[in-house]
């Protein structure tokens, strides 16, 4: 902390209390509280019970969970691919050029969620590419809105990278395959699970895009808390999310551990 005196390092640990406490902290409490829950009396929960867990553990709630990995995991997978290698292409390209591909990729996110959906369903509700009511559309429309995000992410480690490395492998007669395999995705391995991570939580979360493309038999997990709570079980939809964020914290707690690994490689 670049804070030298005790009475400013008390200051900033105020402020950061002050703003975290409230604005981050206290609604997951909130949420982690009415899952143990059965009624709400004055500020604190009332009653408690394990019934909202068994319910948020089993049955429906189960099936959507293992949709909400399935497809946070194909979407990291395929936008991690798809914005490696246009990464990878676009730092061959010319500074105007690579601007260009730059606000392609970011399009997505730069315009609401819905709007991505609602392109999505209007693009693959036709032969050849048809989609709609498949699980696939659903895939599809979570690769474009966190392509970006892996995109951006090796973008910059690759601006990152010290060519010697590169240049010594070509020099010992190394081909541009075995360079690129062998170097250049080695030293990208902390940024590529990096992204990995960030594009895995991100699809875990998304609400709006899905609820206009998901099928009856492919409901992701916060499409579930999101009826729960719309039909008033507001105790049962927060044990739901207490377990969509413990499943997307444990995720990113391994790919954290392998991204250790890879730095100290």
């Amino acid at each position: 902390m670049l804070v030298h005196s005790r009475k400013a390092r008390w200051a900033v640990w105020t402020v950061f209390l002050v703003l975290f406490v409230p604005l981050f902290a206290l609604p997951l409490l909130v949420v982690l509280g009415a899952s143990f829950a059965t009624h709400w009396s004055g500020v604190l929960p009332s009653q408690p019970t394990l019934a909202n867990y068994r319910a948020a553990t089993r049955g429906e709630a189960l099936q959507a969970l293992t949709t909400s990995l399935v497809t946070a995991f194909g979407a990291s997978v395929l936008a991690l691919t798809t914005g490696t290698w246009a990464a990878l292409a676009g730092a061959a390209l010319r500074k105007p050029y690579r601007r260009v591909l730059d606000a392609l990729f970011v399009l997505p996110v730069a315009v609401p969620s819905v709007v991505v959906g609602l392109s999505v369903l209007v693009a693959f509700s036709q032969p050849p590419m048809l989609l709609n009511g498949t699980r696939w559309i659903v895939i599809a429309a979570h690769t474009v809105l966190v392509t970006a995000f892996a995109h951006q992410s090796v973008s910059a480690a690759i601006t990152r990278l010290d060519p010697a490395y590169e240049q010594a492998a070509a020099s010992l007669g190394a081909r541009p395959s075995s360079v690129l395999w062998r170097v250049r995705l080695p030293l990208l391995l902390p940024s590529l699970t990096a992204a990995a991570g960030l594009c895995f939580a991100l699809s875990m979360g998304e609400l709006s895009a899905t609820m206009m493309l998901y099928p009856p038999d492919w409901t992701p997990l916060p499409v579930l808390i999101y009826a729960a709570t719309d039909r008033g079980a507001l105790f049962t939809g927060s044990a739901v999310a207490v377990v969509l964020m413990t499943a997307t914290l444990l995720v990113l707690f391994a790919v954290s551990r392998i991204r250790t690994r890879a730095a100290y490689r």
